[in-house]
């Protein structure tokens, strides 16, 4: 996510603040430290960095290719 704030010129504290939300939220979601995110905070994140779903995640498949073991990265 940090690509695409210095593309736009934006820091984490212009995040906080048009997120409503606080620091420790915006520090989980850069350090991939979520257990859940809803997907209004998705939508919110791409509003406002003016991207896509694509844009902020990958999928990390797990090494032993087990069907269903995945989970997303922020990036």
């Amino acid at each position: 996510m940090q690509h695409l704030l210095d593309e736009r010129g934006k820091t984490r504290y212009w995040l906080v603040k048009h997120m409503e939300s606080n620091y420790e939220t915006v520090n989980r979601l850069y350090d991939n430290r979520l257990v859940a995110l809803q997907l209004e905070t998705i939508e919110k994140l791409c509003f406002l960095l003016d991207c896509t779903p694509s844009d902020l995640f990958v999928i990390d498949y797990c090494s032993d290719n087990v069907l269903g073991c995945f989970g997303l990265v922020l990036v």
